[in-house]
This record gives structure tokens, sequence and C-alpha cells, in this order.
């Protein structure tokens, strides 16, 4: 469904309220309430966000639980955004996200993240970093993909459905390091993660197989993460905790690994995170995501599949 805030429903507004005020009221119960990180992925957990730590007196900001201590801003619908629609046992609330206006080119879509024009400082574990993990709780709302509100055809829709990823550090809010996202791949939408070595420089996209409909069904919460090893140029994806099926879309070397290594990603901070769409920084529009998300983490390092499903069947197990 399109997120139209002037419509939304009664019931809706009112468990959105109650729940900021549970978030908000109680700030040192909200601040020790346990967060279900599997231990073996601390270490790497630059950043988490589980949606349901407001930064005291910034509403509209969300604390990061992960090392880095990078706050996002819900971007748009502020407080309004977090829902009491928690995708596992241990969560109480996720973040809605999507376009608000299909028609009218302009930046009102709800998304979330974080934009520094030189670079985000504490996201330094990105910089010159072997490899990155992009993973969390995603729940199709539709429609997606969504109207392109930058065209004038009434029938054209985005090539392109965001959902979370570490900007390159060079992006204009756009490009990335490492990002989860559904994109046309030969004419067909696919589910993919698409990652860039070097500022500038070419992007490699390793693509799911499966029909993305059914891997991220209408309605229903999945657990998604992809991973990035600059080192190897392996990438892969997951989902609910078991590896997917998919293949290179890029032919060549677009990471430049035939040279001497170690090979790591530019020696540049990340520009930000970007969660539901791109530019989160507000200057414009693009492949937002009619969806809500959860317990989004961020690691500097391609964790192996034992990980990922560690972490899912501890969420799920509670």
């Amino acid at each position: 469904m399109l997120i139209r805030p002037r419509r939304h429903t009664a019931a809706v507004l009112a468990g959105a309220v109650a729940l900021l005020t549970t978030l908000t009221a109680t700030p040192a119960e909200a601040g020790s309430h346990p967060t279900p990180v599997h231990p073996s992925l601390r270490e790497h957990l630059a950043a988490y966000y589980d949606f349901e730590h407001p930064v005291r007196g910034a509403p509209a900001k969300e604390r990061d639980l992960g090392f880095s201590r990078t706050d996002i801003e819900l971007v748009n619908g502020g407080a309004r955004m977090r829902t009491p629609d928690g995708a596992h046992r241990g969560s109480r609330a996720s973040l809605q996200v999507g376009q608000v206006n299909p028609r009218t080119a302009g930046n009102d879509d709800w998304k979330a993240g974080v934009h520094g024009p030189s670079g985000v400082p504490t996201l330094g574990a990105f910089n010159a970093v072997e490899g990155v993990t992009v993973m969390g709780w995603f729940k199709a709302t539709g429609p997606n993909p969504a109207p392109n509100s930058n065209t004038a055809a009434p029938d054209d829709r985005y090539g392109a459905v965001g959902l979370a990823g570490v900007l390159s550090g060079d992006s204009d809010g756009h490009a990335v390091r490492a990002l989860l996202e559904i994109i046309d791949v030969n004419g067909e939408l696919r589910l993919v993660a698409l990652g860039r070595r070097v500022d500038g420089a070419g992007s490699q996209t390793f693509a799911a197989s499966r029909d993305w409909r059914t891997l991220l069904p209408d309605g229903e919460w999945v657990f998604l993460a992809a991973t990035f090893d600059f080192g190897t140029g392996a990438m892969a994806l997951y989902r609910n905790g078991q590896r997917l099926d998919g293949f290179y879309t890029v032919p060549g070397d677009p990471w430049d690994l035939s040279g001497p290594g170690p090979h790591r990603s530019s020696r540049t901070d990340p520009r930000g995170i970007k969660i539901g769409g791109s530019f989160p920084q507000n200057t414009a529009e693009r492949n937002p995501c009619s969806c809500r998300m959860d317990s989004l983490m961020f690691l500097n390092r391609a964790v192996d599949g034992e990980h990922i499903r560690a972490q899912y069947r501890l969420v799920t197990s509670l």
C-alpha cells in the first residue's frame, strides 16, 4: 500500500503514539532493553538499529546500538515511522518506509539514514575495509516498485527498490559501497547484493536466481543478508539463514582485483547509510521501498553463512 500520512487509520496512529510513548517515557528502560545479537557478531557490528531507541530529546532520530554510534534520521515521517509490528519475538517495533505522493516530484518519501558531504567519521570502520555484511528483517507492504515520481509518464515505475546499504566515500546519496536491494537485471527485477570496492569505479552485482516476489512476498517478515568480500570478489545472498543460488551480472573485473593484494575498499569514510531509498539527506527521491524494516545490521566484515544462520536462529528461538 502507498503511504499517505493523512489517511493513516486511527488504529495505526494510536498504536504508533502508544509505542512512541513507551519508548520515550522511560528512557532508562528503553536503553536497557536487551538487543538480540549473536555474540559472534558483536565485534564487527558497526551499526545496528532496532527502531526502539529514539535519541533522547530527538524522537525523529534513531540511536545506533552498534559500536560506531552512528545515529540516523527518520526522514520526513519522524517518530510516526516507528510501527508496533516487530519482526520477531524479541522486537516490539519496526520502521515503516515508503512513497508518499507517487504523482508529485518532491522530497517527502519516508526513508531513513545519515549523510555527510565529506564522509561520516563515525563510519570509519568501513574505511579501507576487507568486507561488509548488510542484513536485517524486511516486510513488503506494497506496491513495489513504486511509481516514478520523477517522470511525467503515469505508468512509469522505478527500476529498483532500495532496502539498506552503506554509501561510498564519494556518494551523492545514491552511490554505494555495499547495498541490499531489488533492481532490474536484464529486464527482470531481482533481489541483489550490489557492491563497489573503489569509489567512482565500477560496481558488481550478485543477483538471486529465484523470483524476488517469492523471496520478499507482501505481508511476510523475511530475514535477508548480503555479504561483500572485497579481498576475493565473492558476494552472497541469504534468506532466513539459507544461502540463495544466484549469479554475477557484470563480466570482467569491475572491482579491479587483478593486481597484487590485499584488496580493500577505498580509504575513505562512507558518506552515510541509506535505508528505504536513496538520498538520506533528502535532496531527491529515488527507489523508495513500501515496506517495514527491523533489526538492521551493518558489519565491517563479510561474515559466513554460519554466522548469519546463528543470528537468524537466535531471534527465531526467543
